[in-house]
């Protein structure tokens, strides 16, 4: 049980707030923070702060002992790799529209690059990794997001509110064949069309999609949405993209889960992210890195409906649980509300990540004393105190750890990763 230090990535459409608040640092923070990574990827590995005050990565440490701090689940299913990465994600501007492979095709794709001879940081390489990325975020502020393509029938009658004169031979295509198919021959046009043509249409869907929202029509949101994505990428087939898919306002405490072939993309807000720990990534738009409409159409999932919102599965008074079909992860939330000094048993035949986001957080061993793990590796059983902001590490050979507040006049909050299937 060590606590954690952790990379910010700091990339443009990033937040100068959110993480810094979290952190307790000086607010605002010189540069956009957009991610906070908690875990073992090799590009940004979180550190163990020990005892001697020294550093070691956990990436490092995975690889010197995988049996213990994985245990024999983790390391029989994914060798020395944690499978999980935890993140604060942070965005002040929309995020690339994109979807990810299923195991079977980043598998594929991963072996015919190599096989290409394409070098695995190259810009156009879609697969870096031949691992699966599914991803879950749990809003912990008001948060908006694109998520999965929009039941055809309302997407007929938004493009038919909207009629716009360029997009009228697009929407009788759909019209005709309101299904995954007529879904995947209306993206795939739009995808596809030249950017001339994409510069004279754009004028008149910004400004169909501008009477739209002053009218207050069914679908203001989904149009406010397009008037800022064309204002910060005129030009780009995912702006017309966008007015395919499930516009969402997650409010603190949902979720959605996004399976692989997922078109999605994140436009604000601050909210928890678990995935699977992989670089794979097929873009769509809504941004200057490369994109594979191919092998994007080769991914991507053309299900159509509500993209469900999940408010997670009460474990008990305290603890929610977000299921989901990943194996590689499964996130948990703790609340204690005012007054409230339950202890909440963390346990897991897995290793284990904690965060808390609100409050303070003390955390105990069952047992007391001094141990030796199955492993025959002494283990210094202790109580440690979290901080809002704080992290911690816990191994697979760790005994079982019981949460409870530290000031029981202020709500607390901790969030936990563990793999979903050990």
């Amino acid at each position: 049980m060590e606590l954690l230090r952790n990379a910010v990535r700091p990339y443009a459409w990033g937040s100068r707030t959110a993480i810094a608040e979290l952190l307790g640092r000086p607010v605002p923070a010189p540069h956009p923070e957009a991610e906070l990574w908690m875990g073992a990827h090799p590009g940004d590995s979180s550190r163990l702060l020990r005892h001697d005050g020294s550093e070691v990565p956990l990436v490092r440490l995975l690889d010197s002992e995988p049996t213990y701090q994985l245990g024999r689940g983790c390391t029989g299913r994914w060798g020395n790799r944690l499978p999980f990465l935890m993140k604060v994600l942070a965005a002040d501007e929309p995020l690339s529209l994109q979807a990810h492979p299923s195991s079977e095709q980043a598998a594929e794709g991963f072996a015919r690059e190599e096989e290409a001879g394409i070098p695995r940081n190259a810009p156009d390489r879609n697969y870096p990794d031949p691992t699966a990325k599914p991803e879950l975020i749990c809003a912990l502020t008001e948060f908006h997001a694109l998520a999965g393509f929009r039941d055809a029938h309302r997407t007929v009658r938004l493009l038919n509110q909207l009629d716009v004169p360029g997009l009228r031979a697009h929407t009788g295509l759909l019209e005709a064949q309101p299904d995954r198919d007529g879904l995947r021959a209306l993206f795939t046009t739009w995808i596809t069309l030249p950017e001339d043509t994409l510069r004279a249409l754009m004028p008149e869907l910004l400004r169909a999609c501008s009477e739209h929202v002053r009218a207050e029509g069914e679908f203001r949101l989904e149009c406010a949405t397009v008037l800022e994505l064309g204002e910060s990428y005129p030009n780009d087939a995912g702006v017309l993209a966008s007015l395919l898919l499930n516009r969402l306002v997650l409010q603190p405490g949902e979720a959605i889960y996004l399976p692989p072939g997922n078109l999605h993309a994140y436009l604000r807000g601050t909210g928890i992210e678990i995935l699977a720990n992989s670089d794979n990534i097929l873009r769509c738009g809504l941004t200057p890195k490369h994109v594979d409409v191919a092998e994007l159409l080769r991914v991507l999932d053309f299900d159509n409906g509500r993209m469900r919102v999940s408010t997670g599965t009460r474990r008990d008074a305290n603890l929610t649980v977000y299921q989901t079909e990943a194996d590689e992860f499964e996130l948990s939330r703790v609340d204690w509300p005012c007054g409230d000094n339950a202890e909440v048993a963390l346990d897991s035949a897995g290793p284990q990540i904690l965060l808390c986001t609100g409050g303070g957080v003390r955390l105990s061993p069952l047992n007391t004393g001094h141990g030796v793990n199955g492993h025959g590796v002494p283990s210094s059983l202790r109580e440690l105190e979290l901080e809002r902001g704080d992290s911690v590490w816990l191994a697979a050979s760790d005994p079982c750890v019981v949460a409870r507040p530290l000031d029981t006049a202020a709500e607390t909050q901790l969030f936990r990763a563990a793999p979903g299937l050990v």
